[in-house]
């Protein structure tokens, strides 16, 4: 009997589908496993490529099926689907992974290290509780301006609301008071921790050597530097820039027939995190060069004259991802460029 070439998993919790195929597409196997049992299965079939959708757990199971000597391959789930057959069931999502790893022009998704994944789980932290100090400073604003005690929006303005607690003749009542000071207290709480992640993220950023030239292109801070790092895939996997712009999802959707070419909004796919960073980064910058005339760029001097501000700042997320990728492939920092 021919060897197996390539075997498909669906991943889960508990239960494992499990799909071998030869090298003539052939059904080798097909074979539901606990989690205990799958390591022990793959170390006693001889080497050849796992395939399995690129998920949360993927990149563990990559690690370890990679150890006992396996080629891994992680698809991204959207070009798994449209080799699902009829109904959709564990055992068809196997296979159907199967044979979309064995497309000669698959886009595989390359498998994070464990420091990779600690570095994604601190970025994910510290938005969860910026977020969180979000939804507390709006609760607070929201349940004073019902007794007519308003403040601006921002978080510097929140001092202003404290303020007004602490002032024994502001006539709200005790009670809406006493829950204040205990929401005011948890905002605090949430600013140490924040503040604590910061230092963390600027003292990585500057010790690496990486995310140190990164942070030398307008736009880019420590944080969206380490979120780089953490979740974008190799540059070398890349051939240029454009690639690597198409893959955050910066460059117009396009929808083209009959030789006729139409472009639409940006595609917005690949890793939203990362866009959405580049996009707040480069409106920062877009903002400088209008409210303080800080602009040393030629080419963004000459879209701020005729285009809007919004998509100016896409269109220079766009051109900031293409120095990401000049910048670290050619190992080089970024120098400003200067009207003639």
């Amino acid at each position: 009997m021919e060897e197996v070439s390539i075997i498909g998993i669906d991943l889960a919790k508990r239960s494992f589908q499990v799909h071998g195929a030869r090298a003539d597409g052939s059904v080798a196997f097909r074979r539901k496993l606990s989690r205990g049992k799958l390591l022990r299965f793959l170390a006693s079939q001889p080497g050849c490529t796992v395939a399995m959708e690129a998920c949360a757990s993927a990149h563990y199971w990559g690690r370890e099926i990679m150890a006992l000597g396996h080629e891994v391959r992680l698809v991204p789930p959207i070009y798994v689907q449209p080799f699902v057959k009829r109904h959709k069931n564990d055992t068809a999502d196997a296979e159907a992974i199967t044979e979309a790893a064995q497309r000669p022009t698959m886009h595989f998704v390359a498998v994070k290290t464990e420091a990779q994944q600690a570095q994604g789980m601190l970025f994910h932290t510290r938005d969860l509780l910026v977020r969180q100090r979000t939804q507390m400073i709006n609760a607070l604003r929201g349940h004073l301006a019902e007794y007519g005690v308003v403040a601006p929006q921002g978080t510097a303005r929140i001092r202003q609301l404290a303020a007004v607690l602490e002032d024994g003749d502001c006539g709200l009542p005790e009670a809406v008071v006493e829950l204040g000071r205990l929401l005011l207290g948890r905002i605090d709480e949430l600013d140490e921790k924040i503040d604590g992640l910061d230092r963390e993220l600027r003292t990585r950023a500057r010790e690496d050597e990486e995310t140190a030239r990164l942070m030398t292109i307008p736009g880019i801070g420590p944080v969206t530097a380490m979120a780089l790092q953490a979740f974008a895939p190799p540059m070398e996997s890349f051939r240029r820039g454009r690639d690597f712009s198409a893959w955050l999802g910066l460059v117009p959707r396009q929808h083209t027939t009959g030789g006729k070419p139409r472009l639409g909004a940006i595609s917005k796919m690949g890793q939203r995190d990362l866009r959405r960073l580049l996009i707040s980064g480069a409106m920062a910058v877009v903002g400088n060069a209008v409210r303080y005339d800080r602009n040393t760029d030629p080419w963004l001097a000459g879209m701020l004259a005729r285009k809007p501000k919004m998509l100016v700042a896409v269109a220079l997320a766009n051109r900031t991802a293409r120095r990401v990728w000049a910048l670290t492939t050619n190992k080089e920092t970024y120098r400003v460029r200067t009207a003639a």
